[in-house]
This record gives structure tokens, sequence and C-alpha cells, in this order.
């Protein structure tokens, strides 16, 4: 790698600073000393990858072993892509500034369906085949692992292996068997074939995939002898005890998050049908107290942030919320440090919680009802009525709150127009209701922000079987919102229908789709999720040329006994609770949380030997 040349690039580029390393808490080591050197690639700009807590905890993780050596390395925006491929200059990590061809694993982060000509790109750009057939036994093997991982198919012409699941306590297994089969000098081939043996490891090219005439899968099935037909996930069975840094990079430029982020529970019952996360990640684990408070005075001395992030998806749902919001406050409110609270229910409680934390600085607040009537919350199982809306602003606004976004989704099964006219009488109810608050106690004007997005069916819920709204009926369905949505106060966001149409093709394909993913990023598509790159167009005539009909994918209906291409993943989570999920929703009736009554079979906890931990309960 010639640094001089790099060095020489880089006041050419906007953000040099995201192609320099050598941030505080960065580890450096000899690669002339490591047995195994391993690249986390994230497939988006640095300030959006140095904000995902996933490549934290594996960064420090494989740094921990003394033998090992993990950098990172991140999708160069065009303007430094430019340069490179002007002046040669491989796909490098940060720490080194080596190419990252020179490492014996790349693993990518797969966070978002529109990141995957990305990848392509910084294959490419690391003088590495993007196809995996074509690579050689000299090149790195390439892993990727993440939530889009649960539907593999779309990048299976790309990828060595796939990582299902949760990495904290299976990483050193799979590094040291890799790290074995370098040093005896095995195929990849072999390799391979004795990892896919492993849970939580998918080798696509171990499995076939047949179609019928109709391009519907109808089988998948290995074609290695002692491979599963079906790979399972792995699990971090007890959280408190999980690796977590002690120390997070603090990067020498703005990124999107800047905060130390305490994990304080993982995986959520609360069932919406809707969402992947609250059914891949299950069972539920929680910290302690105690682990928590010392994860975050060890990271707010080894960082200086002034403030941390209390995440899981439900955050409010941890059960020691309110003492470990306490705690934190009073332990560092003179510091000057903040909490934030990503994650709150519709409820009065996480109002009064949030002005708890918030007495340091206090930012808007968000609620999601998702729907706009009762009828529809019903058959997403959100399990809020409007009332519970309505307490929680008016809570919030008592407390000082100006600023209130709403967030709802757009194209839920079984949506009608009723539905849509709902959320903006929703919207209306919760402005009017502030409104008269905020004129008896005289204070500013309350601002509601109503932000809709477009409904995707996901792998693995039990909406995978549902089909997704066209482009066309996307837009009509905003176009009543926009003319619904008004009044004073009120403000409308929705998200672009074309990058949504796109979202879904991938997130419901199968790997004939690598076809159209190869030569969309051949014809120049890249950064897909980045408004001012995605071209749509593009997309539609790739589609064209590759004689696939990407409605095929939005639109299928899909039967209980249909195989579908996401089949041979298993998350734990059983097909048979999935389905009476979906039947349920079509019927607007409501499951439980299993947390707070009886268990509703979903069979994660008994299939997996993991009980529910609520490590922060009394």
């Amino acid at each position: 790698m010639d640094k001089e040349l790099l060095l020489s690039i880089l006041p050419e580029v906007s953000k040099p600073t995201r192609y320099i390393g050598n941030e505080w808490n960065s580890v450096h080591k000899d690669h002339a000393q490591a047995s195994l050197k391993v690249a986390f690639a994230f497939p988006d700009t640095y300030e959006v990858g140095m904000s995902h807590i996933g490549l934290k905890i594996l960064y420090h993780l494989v740094n921990r072993n003394e033998k090992w050596l993990a950098e990172r390395v991140f999708a160069p925006w065009t303007d430094m892509e430019d340069l490179m491929r002007k002046h040669n200059l491989p796909l490098f990590a940060l720490e080194s500034q080596r190419p990252i061809k020179e490492f014996d694993l790349i693993g990518f982060t797969l966070q978002y369906e529109l990141s995957y000509t990305n990848i392509l790109n910084m294959l490419d750009l690391a003088e590495i085949s993007v196809l995996r057939s074509e690579r050689s036994e000299s090149d790195p093997l390439i892993i990727a692992g993440g939530p889009c991982g649960y539907n593999p198919e779309p990048l299976a012409d790309f990828i060595d292996l796939f990582y299902i699941g949760e990495a904290e306590e299976m990483m050193d297994s799979l590094l040291e068997i890799i790290e074995k089969a370098k040093q005896q000098r095995w195929s990849k081939r072999d390799l391979l074939v004795h990892l896919a043996k492993m849970d939580g490891i998918y080798v696509p090219s171990l499995y076939d995939v047949i179609y019928d005439d109709l391009g519907k899968v109808v089988q998948i099935k290995p074609n290695e002898s002692g491979v599963p037909e079906k790979v399972r996930k792995q699990v971090v069975a007890n959280l408190d005890a999980a690796f977590y840094p002690e120390k997070f990079i603090v990067p020498f430029m703005e990124v999107v998050h800047e905060r130390v982020v305490l994990e304080i529970a993982r995986g959520c019952t609360r069932g919406c049908r809707f969402c992947q996360a609250g059914m891949i990640y299950r069972p539920v684990r929680e910290r302690s107290l105690a682990t928590l408070q010392k994860q975050a005075r060890k990271l707010l001395n080894s960082t200086g942030y002034d403030e941390i992030s209390l995440s899981s998806l439900s955050t409010s749902d941890y059960s020691g919320i309110k003492r470990l919001a306490e705690k934190l406050v009073d332990e560092y409110q003179e510091l000057g440090v903040g909490i934030s609270l990503p994650s709150l229910r519709i409820d009065s409680f996480s109002v009064g919680l949030a002005k708890e934390v918030q007495r340091v600085r206090k930012t808007g607040l968000t609620f999601a009802p998702e729907a706009g009537t009762q009828r529809m919350r019903d058959v997403i199982n959100k399990g809020v009525t409007e009332d519970n809306l309505i307490e929680a602003a008016s809570s919030a606004v008592e407390e000082g709150w100006s600023s209130i976004k709403l967030y709802f989704m757009l194209g839920l099964p079984t949506e009608k127009d009723e539905d849509l006219v709902g959320i903006a009488e929703l919207a209306k109810n919760v402005s009017r209701v502030c409104d008269q608050i905020r004129r008896r106690n005289q204070t500013k004007p309350v601002n509601i922000t109503v932000s809709v997005s477009n409904f995707v069916p996901k792998s693995h819920t039990p909406f995978q079987w549902w089909s997704m709204d066209s482009y066309q009926e996307i837009i009509r369905k905003q176009d009543i919102l926009k003319k619904e949505v008004k009044g004073r106060g009120l403000s409308l966001n929705w998200h672009n229908a074309k990058t949504s149409i796109l979202e879904g093709v991938f997130a419901r394909g199968d790997r004939r789709l690598g076809q159209v993913l190869y030569q969309a990023w051949r014809n120049g598509a890249k950064f897909d999720g980045w408004s001012e790159h995605f071209n749509y167009d593009l997309w539609l005539k790739t589609f064209e040329d590759c004689g696939l009909d990407y409605q095929f994918y939005l639109t299928f209906p899909y039967e209980k006994d249909d195989i579908l291409p996401w089949d041979h993943i298993h998350t734990g989570v059983s097909t048979d609770y999935l389905w009476r999920e979906y039947q349920k929703s079509i019927n607007e009736e409501n499951t439980i949380d299993c947390r707070f009554e009886h268990c509703t079979q979903c069979d994660c906890c008994d299939n997996l030997n993991v009980a529910i931990q609520l490590l922060g309960a009394d």
C-alpha cells in the first residue's frame, strides 16, 4: 500500500477523516505476529458504520486475543472511490492501511437490503472477485452476518458463509477453526464443509435450490453429507456474562451517534407482527443493574462522551428500568452526562421516565402507534389504544415537551383507506388535546410530526406470507395522507416509495436475485440507501434485462405449506407459531406478552434451552 500516495489524495476528498484511522481506543497490532487477520467491513460510510454497536462488540472481542487482529473498513464515498480507482489504490483497512485482500477473512455486516451493491463494490475495490465461484484458494474468506442474513439468498452468489445469530459466544470457536485450517492448509471447500456442520453457519454453495415453472421455491436441500437441512441461529444464553467492550473507538469526525451505548436487554416479546427484530432476537434476556453500572463507568472514562443511550428493542420493558435510570442520573448528572431512551412504550410511565432521565438535556419524544385505527392496531398486535396515546402525549406536554413525533406504517395487511384517514384523525386528536393543555399552561405551541414509513414484509415474521403494496398503490395512499394530515402544528414526513419497493424485493427474494444484483452493480448501482445515488430506472431495466419480474417478489401469494426462500434458516420461533399469528391478524385478534401472562408457545425458549432472564427485576 502506497501510504504517501494515499496521503496525497486525501485533501481532494470530502471528509478525509473517514480514511485516516488512528482514533482514540483503536487497536494496532503487528501483522507479522498475527496468526489470524480479520477485517470487519461495514457496507456504508464511516459515520454510519461507526455508530453500529455490533461492530464495536466484534472488533474488541477479536482483538482481546493476542494472536489475532481485527481492523475496520467502510465503503468509501464516491469521490474517494474515484481517486482510488484512478491511482490503483486497493480498498484498505483503517488501522494498518493494508489492503484487505491480505486478510484471512472479511466479515460484512448486513443491516439494510439497500447496502448490498456496496458489498459488491467493496469487494471489487479490494481486488477480490465479486462472485464466490471465481475466487481462488488465496482469497480471503468472505463472511456476512446481521439481521438481513436471516434471508441470505439474494447474496448467495457472493458470500462464502453466513453467520446466523449472535456471535459473542461462538466467535472464538469459529476463528480457531479458521486459524487451524490456515495452519494446516485445508482447502477452502474442506473448511466450508467443516464449518457448515456447526450451528449458526450457512454455506450457500453446499445447498441446492429447486424452482417450479412459476419461479416458486419447491426444494432447498444440502448437496454434501452431514450438512444440516436447517441452520439454527446461535443465541447468547446469558447476556449478563456475555462479552461487552470496555472501550469504544472515538472518531475524529462527527458520526451518526456519538454516545456510550448500554445494551440493557436483547429480545422482545411484545409480538408486533410486522417486526422482524421482535422475532429473530427472542428470547428476552437482560443485563443486571450492577453490570450496566460497571459498563457505564468504564465506557464514560474511556471515551469522554456526555451521553448514555439505554438500548433495547423496548427500553421501558426492562424490568429494572426505573432504578437503572435513577442510579445513572444521580451518578452522572453533575458531570453533564445525559441519558437517552431510544425506545419507549406509549404510556404515562414512559413519559415520567423520560422526564427523569432528561434532566440534563431534553429532546423530542417519539411514540409509535404504528396504525391509525384500533382495528389495524389489533391486526398488527400493537397492544395500545388511542386513549394510551392521548394520555402519553398529554403527560408529555404537561411535563414541558413541545415536540412530539408519531410514527406510523402505511400498507399494512388488510389496510383500508379509512385506516389511513384514521392516522390523520388520531394525529389531529393528539394535537387538539396538546393545544388545550398548552393554552391552559400558557406554554409555547406543540409541534406534532407524523412520520409514515412503508410496510415491507420481512422473513421470519407472521407477515412473511403477506404481499406488499405496489409502487402505484403506495403513492395513492401517500396522497391520501398528504390531503388529510393538515392543521396547525401538524407536519407530515413520508418514505420514498421506490426505495421501499427495492427493499421489499430483496427482503422477500431468492438467490436468483444474485444475477440482478450483480448486473445492477455493474451498471453503476451503489449507495442505494442514499437518495442522491439511488436510480430506480436502472434497477427496473436490470430486472428486465435479466428476465425477472420484480413484482413477483412483492405480490406472489404464499400459503402455509409453501417453501419460502429462507425456510432453511431457523430462528427458534416455530413456523406454526408465525402462521397462528398470521391467522389471528386476519381475524383481528391480539396475543398477550408472555413476560406478563402465560406462554404463547412460540417455541424459542424450549427449542434453544434458554429461559427468559429478568436480571434487573427486584
